[in-house]
C-alpha cells in the first residue's frame, strides 16, 4: 500500500481550509492546514507536503512572499489561490514559481482535477530504474533534456528547473525547428485539465531564458504571431 500524497493548505478563511480539506480526504489526499504565512512555511519545512495551495491574501507574509522563499529551495508544486482574477496577478504568481492559478469560488472538482494533474507532471525522482532504450533524452551542444530523471545539463552544470518548464523545453527540443502555437504547447504541457489563457506558455519561455542563454548551434525562438521553436542553427 502506497503512502498518502500530502498536501498542505494554506488559507486564512477557516471554512475555505476546512472544505478544501474535506473534498482531498475524500480522495485519498493527506491534508495539513495551515492559517498564515509565517505558520505555512514552518509546516513546509517540517512537513515536506507533495503540493501546496497556497491563498495569495494571508496575514503578515503574503502568498507571493510564501511562494518566493519555498521556490528558492524546493520545487515543490504548488497551486495559488485567490479572489483576485486579473491577468497581472496570474502572471506574477506564475512568474515567482507557481504551477497553476485558481480563482476563487471555484469548483470542487475542478480543484481535484487540477490538484491531480499537477502531482502527475511532478516526478522528480524516477523509481524505477528505466531500460537505456526507454529513457527521453535529447542533446545539443552544451545542453542535454533529460525527461526520465527531470534533469538539464547546461555548460556543464545542473540548472534547477520546475517540472513543466523542463517538459516544455524538452517537448520543443524533442521537434527541433517545428512552429508550435501557444494553444498547442498549452494542450500538450498542461493538458485539457488546464483552464487558463495563453499567457501562461510566454511566462514560462521568459524563465527558461532567463535559465538557459542562446547558443550558436541553437535558440528558443519566437515566431511572431504564431508561438515558439527550438531553432538549430548552421555554423
Amino acid at each position: 500500500m502506497t503512502n498518502k500524497q500530502k498536501i498542505l493548505i494554506v488559507d486564512d478563511d477557516e471554512n475555505i481550509a476546512e472544505l478544501i480539506s474535506l473534498y482531498l480526504t475524500k480522495e485519498c489526499f493527506d491534508t495539513q492546514i495551515v492559517h498564515d504565512g509565517e505558520e505555512a512555511l514552518q509546516a513546509f519545512e517540517r512537513s515536506q507536503p507533495d503540493l501546496i495551495l497556497l491563498d495569495l491574501m494571508l496575514p503578515g507574509i503574503d502568498g507571493y512572499q510564501v511562494c518566493r522563499e519555498v521556490r528558492a529551495k524546493s520545487q515543490t508544486p504548488i497551486i495559488m489561490l485567490s479572489a483576485k482574477g486579473e491577468v497581472f496577478d496570474k502572471v506574477l504568481g506564475l512568474e515567482l514559481g507557481a504551477d497553476d492559478y485558481m480563482e476563487k469560488p471555484f469548483d470542487s472538482k475542478e480543484l481535484v482535477a487540477r490538484v491531480k494533474a499537477v502531482l502527475r507532471r511532478y516526478r522528480p525522482v524516477v523509481q524505477e530504474k528505466p531500460e537505456a532504450a526507454s529513457v527521453k533524452r535529447v542533446d545539443y551542444p552544451d545542453l542535454s533534456i533529460n525527461l526520465t530523471n527531470y534533469s538539464v545539463l547546461y555548460n556543464g552544470q545542473t540548472i534547477d528547473m520546475p517540472p513543466k518548464e523542463l517538459e516544455l523545453l524538452y517537448f520543443l527540443a524533442s521537434s527541433p525547428n517545428q512552429v508550435f502555437t501557444r494553444e498547442q504547447l498549452l494542450d500538450h504541457i498542461w493538458g485539457y485539465e488546464y483552464i487558463g489563457d495563453t499567457r501562461t506558455v510566454d511566462v514560462h519561455i521568459k524563465r527558461l531564458r532567463e535559465k538557459i542563454n542562446d547558443h550558436e548551434s541553437w535558440r528558443i525562438a519566437t515566431v511572431w504571431g504564431i508561438g515558439y521553436k527550438f531553432e538549430t542553427i548552421k555554423t
